[in-house]
């Protein structure tokens, strides 16, 4: 098979630059109306009819057939021996990674994740307590590829935050269950887990069935389905975010070995067809090396046919003024992974201020962050990392403010509430108010 993946190559310096740039970088999050509506039909059927319309929507799409949804569910047991069976190598591997993801959740938990308060002058309290979340669904994606690592950046953090139960449901096409899936749900303390997925595995933990216990909050991407259906039950259920497709930039000054950067693009290309990979550099010389070396390394792939679909469609390498026009044109993007592939990434990184996760450095690949460094995977796309944050340990929490009026508090407060209550027209607020003040 002759693939071609085929880049834009693009300028700043061209007059047509931001027309062409802004056409590339689009992407529209608006999901297809046929989807909305089939989905739409899907969540009311599961909250009417619960395990039955889930047992049927799994062996229609998932071609998996069962007689009742305790068929579907795995036993501890079966993560235990999934654990047990794969080779020595990847249970090393699993248990290095949960092991550092851990690590980093409950340093971040640390630094922020405490219930806190202090007293005033009156000997009035004022604080806030955290408390986890009593139960959440994890969506793990099983169709197009297995992934592992998303079991242990959703569940760890749910876990190091202290959350009661964590259901995980992850599709499983023909019935074919993945050995490492199955040992990541063991090593980072899985409660539950189902065999089923799309929008009726959404619904199930919205709304609870007569076996998938309700959940309060579902994380984890999943297909176009999924998305739509995390977005209709929200309200019913907290979610982390609407994911669109993976993104990667790079930001290069051409000393990093074009081969490095043309993989760490295909890093994200290989997800599916929509993903998108953009190098930034101002090296036109250095552009076409790593055009070379995409060229050359693409048919060593085995997902190749992907990523020259990715790269072709929604890929880019940008010849830039200045690594500070590279810098600015980053912020504009705000990229789901940013390399800084520099020789100097300490001197850029403060210009850098919107992206999911910065790698700083030629050694620090996208993929490291994936798996194993230990910050979460599970990051903004589509430019809303301009307001949004990882998956930590702060997503499976919630807050509530504390207030412990004294008797000389209230003598001040009350009075400053009463005034603003009769401003707005709310007597009883301010009678509640004035009730406490010393006669």
């Amino acid at each position: 098979m002759n693939l071609i993946a085929t880049p834009a190559r693009l300028s700043t310096a061209d007059a047509a630059f931001e027309a062409l740039f802004t056409a590339r970088l689009h992407w529209s999050a608006d999901t297809d109306a046929a989807i909305e509506q089939r989905v739409a039909d899907i969540l009311a059927d599961v909250q009417q009819r619960g395990d039955a319309a889930v047992l049927e929507y799994t062996a229609r799409f998932d071609g998996l057939s069962a007689a009742s949804m305790q068929a579907l569910e795995l036993t501890q047991a079966e993560l235990k021996v999934a654990f047990d069976t794969i080779p020595a190598a990847q249970r090393e591997a699993l248990q290095a990674a949960a092991r550092r993801v851990r690590s980093y959740h409950e340093a971040q938990k640390k630094a922020n994740g405490e219930s806190w308060s202090y007293r005033d002058e009156d000997g009035s309290l004022l604080g806030q307590k955290v408390t986890p979340l009593d139960r959440v669904g994890i969506y793990v994606p099983g169709g197009k590829a297995a992934y592992p690592s998303s079991v242990l950046m959703n569940a760890i953090p749910a876990h190091v935050a202290g959350v009661g139960e964590i259901i995980m449901v992850v599709p499983t096409p023909k019935g074919e269950k993945n050995a490492l899936v199955l040992a990541a749900a063991y090593v980072a303390g899985v409660t539950r887990a189902f065999t089923i997925g799309g929008a009726q595995a959404v619904a199930a933990l919205a709304y609870g069935t007569q076996t998938v216990p309700k959940v309060d909050k579902i994380t984890g991407p999943g297909n176009a389905y999924v998305a739509s259906a995390k977005k209709r039950v929200f309200g019913t259920v907290g979610i982390d975010m609407i994911a669109g497709p993976s993104e990667i930039l790079v930001l290069a000054d051409g000393s990093t070995p074009a081969d490095w950067v043309a993989m760490d693009l295909f890093s994200q290309a290989e997800h599916d067809e929509l993903a998108q990979s953009i190098l930034l550099c101002p090296d036109a010389a250095y552009i076409d090396a790593v055009q070379e070396a995409i060229d050359r390394l693409l048919p060593t792939m085995p997902r190749a046919e992907i990523i020259a679909k990715s790269l072709t469609g929604r890929g880019a390498l940008i010849h830039t003024r200045s690594m500070e026009e590279a810098c600015a044109i980053s912020n504009r993007i705000a990229p789901e992974h940013l390399e800084v592939s520099s020789r100097e990434p300490h001197k850029w990184e403060p210009l850098l201020k919107h992206a999911g996760a910065i790698f700083l450095g030629a050694y620090t690949s996208e993929s490291l962050g994936d798996y194993c460094a230990g910050p979460n995977h599970v990051l903004p796309t589509s430019g809303t990392a301009r307001f949004s944050s990882p998956l930590g340990v702060y997503d499976f929490q919630k807050r509530s403010s504390l207030i412990e009026v004294s008797e000389a508090g209230a003598q001040t407060l009350g009075k400053i509430a009463a005034e603003l209550a009769y401003g707005e027209g709310l007597q009883a607020h301010a009678r509640a108010a004035e009730m406490r003040l010393k006669k």
